[in-house]
C-alpha cells in the first residue's frame, strides 16, 4: 500500500453568493487578482471565479446570481472548515486593523500566536477569514515548516507550553549549524569584549 502524496494545496474552492460579492471582497479587500472565470462544468447554473491568493495557486469560487450574502458564521461543526489563513507581509499585517477598522469590517485586533501574528474576521458570507504573519524568516534553503517542526522539537524538549520567540531563535540557530560548514573548532557562543 503506497501514499498519495501531496506537494501542496491545488486550490480551495467555496460557494459563493453573486459575483460582484465575490470579485469585492476577494480582490478588493485581500487583493487577489481575479485571473479568470467560467461556467461551473458540474452546474450550469452557476459560474466558477479563479483568484490567484499570491501564490500561483488558486482560490476559486461557485457563484450564482441567485444567491444573496448570508451574515451569520458559517458551520463549525465537525467536518466542517473553520477559517482559511492567508500569509500577508509583516508591513501589510501593520496596517491591517487600520484598513478593516475603514471599512467597518469587525475583527479580532491583533493576536499573539507566538511564532505568528493573526488577525480575524469574516468574509461577507460569514467564512472566518485570517491574515496571518509570521515573526521570522527561515534561513536560506529551508521552509518556515522546517523551522517549526525544529522549534517545536526544542519547546517539547525545554517542557514549555507553546512556541515562543526564544524556540524560534534557537531553532534557526540549529538549523544553520547543521547545514553550514565552518573552519572553526568549536561552534560555541563567546564574548569578544
Amino acid at each position: 500500500m503506497q501514499k498519495l502524496q501531496s506537494q501542496g494545496v491545488h486550490h480551495i474552492t467555496l460557494v459563493g453568493a453573486g459575483r460582484q460579492t465575490s470579485i469585492d471582497f476577494w480582490e478588493g479587500v485581500l487583493g487577489m487578482p481575479f485571473i479568470f472565470e467560467q461556467p461551473n462544468l458540474d452546474k450550469a447554473s452557476e459560474s466558477h471565479l479563479y483568484f490567484d491568493p499570491g501564490d500561483g495557486r488558486l482560490i476559486t469560487i461557485f457563484t450564482d446570481e441567485s444567491r444573496t450574502p448570508v451574515k451569520r458564521r458559517t458551520p463549525t461543526d465537525t467536518g466542517c472548515v473553520h477559517h482559511i489563513a492567508f500569509a500577508v507581509s509583516r508591513v501589510t499585517f501593520l496596517q491591517a486593523v487600520a484598513r478593516l477598522d475603514e471599512r467597518a469590517i469587525k475583527h479580532s485586533g491583533v493576536k499573539d500566536r507566538g511564532f505568528m501574528d493573526s488577525i480575524y474576521f469574516e468574509d461577507p458570507l460569514g467564512l472566518l477569514i485570517e491574515l496571518a504573519s509570521y515573526r521570522f524568516e527561515p534561513p536560506a534553503g529551508f521552509t518556515h515548516a522546517d523551522v517549526l517542526m525544529q522549534a517545536h522539537k526544542i519547546r517539547v524538549e525545554r517542557g514549555d507550553y507553546a512556541i515562543a520567540e526564544v524556540h524560534l531563535a534557537d531553532a534557526i540557530q540549529a538549523l544553520v549549524e547543521r547545514s553550514r560548514a565552518t573552519l572553526s573548532e568549536d561552534r560555541a557562543p563567546k564574548n569578544p569584549y
